[in-house]
């Protein structure tokens, strides 16, 4: 994830994988129109990657929240 390395100052090759983290199909079902085609206009999905909270909006957007643990 490309916003995570640059927040690292890694290369997304020095990561692990997102796909071991959360199911992109499940991330793109999530976010997919509704059965009558009406695109979803609000919600998000929260979760755990590299040290930081990972949010993502419908609407594309990215937040990263460092872990304080």
């Amino acid at each position: 994830m490309t916003v995570v390395a640059d927040a690292q100052g890694q290369s997304e090759d020095d990561l692990t994988p997102l796909y071991d983290v959360i199911d992109p199909e499940a991330l793109d079902a999530l976010f997919a129109p509704l059965v009558d085609g009406t695109t979803r206009t609000h919600g998000s999905v929260s979760f755990h990657y590299a040290g930081y909270w990972v949010t993502v909006s419908s609407e594309g957007a990215v937040e990263l929240k460092a872990d304080e643990q």
